[in-house]
């Protein structure tokens, strides 16, 4: 017997999503591109409301690349432990440094360059351009991997794919908003290890809720 290939109806789960999140953003708190960058460094295997706890005094501080390139990793470090490695101190530093000696003290908005600094992968610089410049770009975090691929808006094995798949799967000018839906479903709902399925709007659309529901009967 053939097996079954469930096809994911993209443009309703989409169209609920929106309705479920109708006006998203970040929840990382940040007022301009450099703070922006400073807290998606720091979120990294961190969670933002961490990250939110340790920004306000951080900012206060060292508002500035300029200000925060006159410092040592020493100095920023007990501003930024809380949000987990050490190196977090030294990348934001260096990057700070960077933006001094290359770019004029301002952050870039192009990936080539946002992605030469310190600390700064492809999904650092992707919520960068998003949402310091609303660029449109999807970042592909563990959130956006996951519900993407149990929803079925993808069928991917690594972030890189899941970005591309999602870039040709949503509509440009939607990038930026359904990125920052997808991250709220996965923490409220779609959770790992364990979603709320039952709770959840999208079960009757949802390759994982549909397939998992076969393999109980």
């Amino acid at each position: 017997m053939k097996k079954q290939i469930w096809k994911t109806d993209i443009s309703k789960v989409l169209a609920i999503l929106k309705e479920m999140y109708p006006a998203p953003r970040s929840e990382l708190h940040f007022s301009n591109p450099f703070e922006t960058l400073v807290a998606t460094i720091l979120s990294a295997q961190s969670t933002d409301k961490q990250v939110n706890k340790a920004t306000p005094a951080l900012f206060r501080d060292y508002p500035t690349a300029e200000k925060m390139a006159k410092a040592t990793p020493e100095e920023i470090l007990p501003y930024v432990k809380s949000c987990g490695f050490h190196s977090k101190a030294t990348h934001l530093v260096e990057t700070a440094r960077k933006l001094v000696s290359d770019f004029d003290g301002q952050v870039p908005s192009s990936m080539e360059d946002l992605m030469s600094l310190p600390g700064v992968g492809r999904k650092t610089a992707n919520v960068v351009r998003a949402n310091a410049f609303n660029i449109p770009a999807f970042a592909v975090d563990t959130h956006v991997f996951r519900v993407s691929n149990r929803l079925g808006l993808v069928d991917a094995k690594n972030v890189r794919e899941t970005e591309r798949q999602l870039e040709q799967n949503v509509s440009k000018e939607d990038w930026i908003e359904c990125h920052h839906r997808l991250i709220l479903h996965g923490r409220r709902l779609c959770k790992a290890p364990t979603p709320k399925c039952t709770d959840c709007p999208l079960q009757d659309l949802c390759k994982y809720y549909q397939e998992s529901s076969r393999s109980l009967k």
